[in-house]
């Protein structure tokens, strides 16, 4: 008997993704006809057939979860896959855990293999190329074959689906809100995800306070840097001004990288210059001083995330979709006043 090829077998022949394949096979209208009729042709000619189709025609649950995360490097996202895994290994659940590495095309092509694995539903996070593009048709296109998808974190506000967020704004509020309340009168942010849609929130919160404290938003403070500039460089420029007395960084690594910066420059933190960063990773408490930070608590996310697709699975998909939002925490260190 012939051994049944695979989709990567079939994008290797023609040259071209495995997304392409799979959509051609489904009969994608995004596929042009020729495309579609060459393809389909030889997947029938070399015995090729779906795992997701005959998952369809049973409708068989096979205890199976996809997870795609953007970047296993980043703390949140670490605990959030761990808090997935409890929540999932619990219910008795199995888990495919992927990683987009912030690619939108690597992204595209996981969920066509997850889609291939005979998989109940599919957790995720976008990747920040993604939200970049605004592109995104794979992921309605998953939802329209039927597969409940949730998302967290990092999502997309217009498309139909279960969403597990952090509150961002409140959180960039609070922050924001703890300088001004110890002292700080002049705040600058630092942004190295502008084009996420956690930072665009954060920015927002950042504002809300400074308005509610009567105190102008100065563009020319909020610092938004992209990944081919020098941080260092830029932190200088925005440093000349010596009457910033406060920093919100949005992230961790542009926070430990702002505090070196901010001490070789002769400043004492925090009477000098206090930072607040969100992510209560590992690196704020074990740089000197250990850095105050928002924590966004991930592993709850995770657990929340897969808690949701769960209960999705075990009932009717006619439930209303729902966005469960996260507070945040403050974690109160060395880097700002009492």
């Amino acid at each position: 008997m012939e051994k049944r090829i695979t989709l990567k077998q079939i994008a290797t022949t023609f040259n071209v993704s495995i997304a392409t394949v799979s959509k051609a096979l489904n009969d994608s209208y995004e596929i042009s006809s020729a495309t579609k009729e060459k393809i389909q042709h030889y997947a029938k000619t070399h015995n090729y057939k779906t795992k997701s189709s005959n998952y369809n025609l049973v409708k068989k649950n096979t205890k199976t979860i996809g997870v795609i995360i953007p970047n296993i490097m980043n703390n949140f996202f670490a605990k959030a896959f761990v808090g997935i895994e409890n929540e999932a290994t619990e219910n008795g659940y199995r888990l495919i855990s992927c990683i987009s590495n912030e690619s939108h095309q690597k992204e595209v092509d996981l969920i066509e293999l997850l889609k291939n694995s005979t998989l109940d539903g599919l957790i995720i996070s976008l990747a920040e190329e993604t939200q970049r593009r605004k592109d995104f048709n794979h992921i309605k296109n998953t939802i329209n074959q039927g597969i409940p998808i949730v998302m967290f974190d990092r999502v997309e506000n217009s498309i139909p689906c279960d969403k597990v967020v952090v509150n961002d704004i409140e959180g960039a509020f609070h922050a924001t809100n703890h300088l001004l309340k110890t002292g700080c009168k002049r705040i600058a942010l630092v942004s190295i995800i502008d084009s996420l849609s956690v930072g665009k929130l954060r920015v927002e919160g950042y504002k809300k306070a400074l308005i509610e404290s009567n105190i102008p938003v100065e563009e020319k403070l909020i610092i938004r840097l992209g990944k081919n500039e020098d941080f260092d460089t830029s932190m200088k420029i925005v440093l000349a001004d010596k009457k910033i007395d406060g920093l919100l960084c949005l992230e961790e690594t542009s926070a430990v990288k702002s505090l070196q910066i901010v001490k070789k420059a002769g400043y004492k933190i925090p009477e000098d210059m206090a930072i607040i960063s969100f992510t209560n990773g590992e690196l704020p408490k074990y740089v000197t001083p250990t850095i105050t930070t928002i924590s966004q608590h991930g592993n709850h996310i995770g657990k929340t995330a897969a808690e949701t697709l769960i209960k999705r699975l075990n009932n009717s998909n006619n439930t209303p979709f729902s966005t469960r939002i996260i507070k945040t925490s403050l974690i109160k260190r060395d880097s700002t006043k009492n």
